[in-house]
């Protein structure tokens, strides 16, 4: 004899009811997908130019809630919904110059690893404790998607988002893994908290060790938080130094600035030889140590004579290293290259970006993609190299770490500069291809959990805007405008000692990743087990 088992889904009990296949009905069956989109809305709305920081924590509540009891087909596509809501206006700035094209491509790849988080998380949200599970989830679907395909794709990570939050102390702590995953527990924890209570309320009792775990879920991510604020600091360990920031503008927005090279170089010797009449008058203290932007000479100085001469020059006039970026042609190889320029003996060192951006640095599957659009292949002419030594320079006994704009996504890029020495971090980035657009603020956002994460000094040079310079607690003390010349001057402390996080490396990382197998791991074989229970 067979016995079949019936099961209601958990989540029904929070659903309006109505006559099957009646038009409210269709409706309510709409109202889960509908909810999981706009909880993807929410959590982009969580994230830089806007400080609403807290706003991931109802987004993950009402994520919590549509995935919870659901069938693993149910969580498959609300996950989906949750990715393409926060991802395709938080990456909207991929298709400024190209158009929609690449941008809604990209979006529909990295939404499947969301779609695969959620189908994961229904299995795990009928297990005790399940936030604790889920959250790990969330931050293994995170590290995945920092690492495949094309050598990964980070942006968007949850701790990226807390620049402005309560949570960023947590980043000393381990880093962004430990961040998300702080800010996701917390949010599923609120929507347990909701739940129990509802539930307690209709059936008169209160089921304690499932209400601890639910208040702790909130409860020891904030404290913790509130504790590693000690791990915060922005005294000087090791002196200072004085560092300027050069922002010398580009002619044109877009991607028509790779065709004006020698102006953009033109306007950062400028902004260089303005900044150093300006000390010589004695109105701006005189840098110890001087940072150029990514792509601010994308004439070679080894190959153009006059390039070498004008960056020669402006060395001089200021009387400081520079670090120049620069697109340099060596052994019939392209590399996106920071030159370390004395002023009295001219290029003495380079670090070559490691972590080169798939289809603007390089082109993935070119021939297939040319036999398919011969205009893709000519938008990336030829590809850049990888470097493979981490870049740091020491620039008048400061040891100053470089990582190229899309290096501060990933983690590994910035840590391995800080356990090579440096004392503070630099990050040279070019965002005149995506306009006004909000990329530079999610970019200096990550900068800024960066400096936490590894208690440095970060300097963010960029060509045409923001440029900043943030202390290691994480807090901008200057920034330029966006299209403008400028200059940033400032006394800033040097660091040497390692944060945890700095420690522990991929540590707290791999925690998270075996946490989530092993809740996984319990869901599949309760489920097992309850399905063979079934068939008596």
């Amino acid at each position: 004899m067979t016995v079949t088992a019936t099961s209601v889904d958990e989540s029904d009990q929070l659903e309006p009811k109505a006559a099957p296949g009646s038009r409210l009905a269709r409706l309510v069956r709409l109202v889960p997908a509908a909810v999981a989109a706009l909880s993807g809305v929410l959590l982009y709305v969580s994230f830089p130019p806007r400080t609403l920081w807290w706003l991931a924590l109802p987004a993950f509540a009402c994520f919590g809630w549509v995935l919870r009891g659901r069938s693993w087909k149910a969580g498959l596509g609300l996950g989906y919904l949750f990715g393409l809501g926060f991802l395709l206006p938080l990456l909207v700035w991929t298709g400024v110059e190209v158009g929609p094209g690449p941008w809604i491509a990209l979006v529909v790849v990295e939404a499947i690893f969301v779609a695969l988080v959620g189908a994961a998380i229904t299995a795990v949200s009928k297990l005790p404790a399940w936030p604790l599970w889920a959250a790990a989830l969330w931050i293994a679907g995170e590290a995945v998607r920092a690492r495949a395909p094309f050598h990964g794709f980070p942006w968007g990570k949850i701790a990226f988002g807390q620049a402005d939050g309560v949570f960023l102390p947590l980043a000393a702590v381990g880093g962004t893994p430990v961040l998300g995953f702080a800010v996701v527990l917390c949010g599923f924890g609120l929507y347990e908290i909701v739940r129990l209570a509802l539930e307690s309320r209709q059936t008169r009792v209160v089921r304690r060790s499932a209400a601890t775990v639910a208040l702790l879920s909130v409860a020891v991510p904030v404290v913790g938080a509130l504790a590693a604020r000690g791990l915060v600091s922005d005294k000087a360990e090791d002196g200072t130094t004085t560092v300027a920031v050069i922002q010398g503008n580009v002619p044109r927005a877009g991607l028509e600035f790779n065709a004006q090279r020698r102006a953009v170089l033109d306007y950062h010797v400028k902004e260089t030889l303005r900044l150093a009449a300006k000390v010589k008058a004695g109105k701006v203290a005189k840098p110890d140590v001087v940072l150029w932007p990514e792509n601010s000479s994308d004439v070679d100085p080894f190959a153009d004579a006059q390039a070498y001469t004008d960056i020669d020059e402006a060395a001089k006039a200021i009387g400081a290293p520079i670090s120049v970026g620069g697109v340099v042609e060596r052994g019939g190889k392209l590399y996106n290259e920071q030159i370390l320029w004395d002023p009295v003996k001219g290029p003495t060192d380079t670090y070559d970006k490691r972590q080169i951006q798939p289809f603007g640095e390089y082109l993935p599957m070119r021939s297939l993609l040319g036999a398919i659009n011969k205009n893709w292949t000519t938008m990336v002419r030829q590809d850049f190299s990888r470097g493979t030594k981490p870049g740091v320079f020491t620039m008048n006994g400061a040891k100053i770490g470089l990582v190229t704009c899309y290096e501060a996504a990933f983690d590994w890029a910035v840590r391995s500069e800080v356990t090579d020495g440096a004392q503070l971090i630099s990050v040279p980035s070019n965002n005149a291809t995506f306009d006004r657009s909000e990329m530079t603020y999610q970019q200096l956002a990550m900068s800024r959990v960066r400096a936490v994460e590894h208690s440095r000094t970060v300097t963010v040079p960029v060509t045409s805007g923001v440029s900043a310079i943030i202390m290691p607690d994480g807090k901008i003390t200057q920034k330029t405008g966006m299209f403008v010349a400028d200059s940033l001057v400032q006394k800033v402390p040097l660091r040497s000692s390692e944060t945890p996080a700095t420690k522990l490396g991929i540590l707290p990382e791999m925690a998270l990743v075996l946490i989530a197998a092993g809740g996984l791991g319990w869901a599949v074989a309760a489920g097992v087990r309850g399905r063979r229970a079934g068939d008596v």
